[in-house]
C-alpha cells in the first residue's frame, strides 16, 4: 500500500535551511565489497554526505572533543539529493539500496522528562483521578482549575511556594503522585526506549493496541554526550498512553516503550554560532494531526513556560548517579495536552490509524509521522548486536 506521506526538503529543514549545523543517520546503500548499512550523515547544500569514516555512530561524533570541526572538516561520501532521501524515507518498504533517513541517535540512552509543564501537569492528575477515563475528565479538570487556577504555572519546583501549595491541595484530598514530581524537588525522568529503536520522520509509529485513549506528545530532545555535554537539539514524539498511565503509574513502561513509540528528527541540530540552548528555552514546538476521518487537531507548545529549565533536568538525568558512557538523548517534556473531543462529547482526543502526526519547529524543521498499531508496524530487528556486525563488516573498527 502507498504511503500517504510526501516529504520535501523544504517541508523538512528549518526555516533557516541550512544556515546551521545538520547531522543525521541514514541507511547507506551496498558499494562493492561494503554492505548496506546504517550510516552518519551531514546534510549540505550539494546533498547529504556520509562521514562514517571519521565518526562511524552518532555516539562517537559526539564524544569528539569538537564535533562541529570534526563535521565541517569531513569530505564525506555524497550519497544522494535530500529529497530522493526524504522520498525513500516514506516509502513504506524501502530496499537495501535506497538511501534513507533514520533516528538521528544510535548508542544513546534515550530518557525522557515528565511532567515538566503546568498544562500537561494538570492532565496528568485527570489521568489518574479518572483511572484512564476519558469520560471523567471534564469534571476533574474544573475542579483542579478552581482551586489552583494560574497558580501553578508560577511556581517554582522545589519552592517554599511549591510546599505551601502542596499543603493545600493535600487539605482538599487532590495531592498526586503527578503533582510531586510536577512541583517537588525531584523531577521525572525515565528511560523512553532502548537503544537503536526511535523511529526518523516518514515512518509509522505505533500505538498499543489495548490503548483507546493517547495522544501525540511534541517535544524538543536534546543530545548530550558523557560528559553531560549538551550539544544540540532535535524534535520528538513521546507517544502517550493516556488509559494506561492513567490507570497506574507502574504502567508507565509499559505505556511509553512499545514498538514504534518513540520517533526522533529529523536532524540532529548541533549548536553552533546560528543556534544555541538560549533558543531552545526561547522554541516554540506545533503540532499537527490530520486523520484520515478529515480531523485536524493544532497546538503548540512554548518553552517559556516550561517549569524547570533544561539544564536543571539534564542534571537530574545525568551525573554522580547517573553516567551514561554512550550519551543520552533527553526528552525535556511537553505543555500540549489535547482535551478537544474527537468523536463524541466528554471523549476527548485519541489518535486514530492514519493518523499523520507533524511536529515542526522554526529552528529544527518537520518530524512527519504516520500512525499505526505497535504489533502491526515494521517490527523492530536491528539492535546493538546487529549494528556492532555491521560496522565491522564494513571496515569501522573504532565505535
Amino acid at each position: 500500500m502507498a504511503s500517504p506521506l510526501t516529504l520535501s526538503a523544504r517541508q523538512t529543514l528549518p526555516e533557516d535551511g541550512l544556515a546551521g549545523t545538520l547531522v543525521g543517520r541514514a541507511w547507506i546503500p551496498a558499494s562493492p565489497g561494503v554492505p548496506a548499512g546504517p550510516g552518519v550523515v551531514v546534510v549540505r547544500p550539494d546533498g547529504v554526505f556520509d562521514i562514517s569514516d571519521v565518526a562511524p555512530t552518532m555516539s562517537t561524533l559526539l564524544e569528539k572533543d569538537d564535533p562541529l570541526t570534526v563535521v565541517h572538516n569531513a569530505p564525506g561520501n555524497w550519497i544522494g539529493e535530500l529529497d530522493d532521501l526524504l522520498a525513500n524515507t516514506a516509502n513504506p518498504n524501502p530496499g537495501d539500496g535506497q538511501a534513507r533517513l533514520l533516528a538521528p541517535c544510535d548508542l544513546q540512552v534515550i530518557k525522557a522528562a515528565g511532567v515538566t509543564f503546568a498544562g500537561s501537569l494538570v492532565e496528568r492528575v485527570i489521568e489518574e483521578r479518572t483511572k484512564g477515563d476519558p469520560q471523567g475528565a471534564a469534571e476533574v479538570r474544573g475542579r483542579i482549575q478552581a482551586l489552583v487556577g494560574e497558580r501553578l504555572s508560577q511556581i517554582q519546583p522545589g519552592s517554599r511556594q511549591a510546599s505551601e501549595l502542596k499543603a493545600v491541595l493535600i487539605d482538599h484530598g487532590m495531592w498526586s503522585q503527578y503533582l510531586e514530581v510536577g512541583i517537588g524537588p525531584d523531577a521525572e525522568i525515565f528511560t523512553k526506549a532502548p537503544l537503536l529503536s526511535a523511529l526518523g520522520t516518514g515512518t509509522e509509529i505505533g500505538l498499543h493496541p489495548g490503548s483507546a485513549w493517547n495522544n501525540p506528545e511534541p517535544e524538543i530532545v536534546l543530545a548530550i554526550n558523557s560528559r553531560g555535554d549538551v550539544l544540540g537539539a532535535t524534535l520528538g514524539n513521546d507517544v502517550n498512553l493516556r488509559d494506561f498511565e492513567g490507570r497506574s503509574a507502574l504502567l508507565l513502561g509499559k505505556a511509553k516503550d512499545n514498538n514504534g513509540s518513540c520517533a526522533i528528527g529529523p536532524f540532529l541540530r548541533l549548536f553552533d554560532q546560528s543556534f544555541s540552548l538560549d533558543d531552545v528555552r526561547r522554541m516554540t514546538v506545533n503540532l499537527r494531526v490530520d486523520g484520515p476521518d478529515g480531523f485536524v487537531l493544532s497546538g503548540t507548545s512554548s518553552m517559556d513556560q516550561i517549569t524547570r529549565d533544561p539544564l536543571d533536568l539534564v542534571a537530574q538525568a545525568m551525573g554522580a548517579t547517573h553516567q551514561y558512557p554512550d550519551g543520552a538523548m533527553l526528552f525535556l517534556g511537553t505543555l500540549f495536552a489535547p482535551v478537544v473531543d474527537r468523536d463524541t462529547a466528554d471523549g476527548g482526543f485519541t489518535h486514530k490509524d492514519g493518523d499523520v502526526v507533524t511536529i515542526s519547529s522554526r529552528q529544527l524543521g518537520s518530524l512527519v509521522n504516520l500512525v499505526g498499531r505497535s504489533d502491526r508496524i515494521a517490527p523492530w530487528t536491528f539492535g546493538v548486536r546487529a549494528l556492532m556486525a555491521n560496522l565491522a563488516a564494513r571496515g569501522h573498527t573504532a565505535f
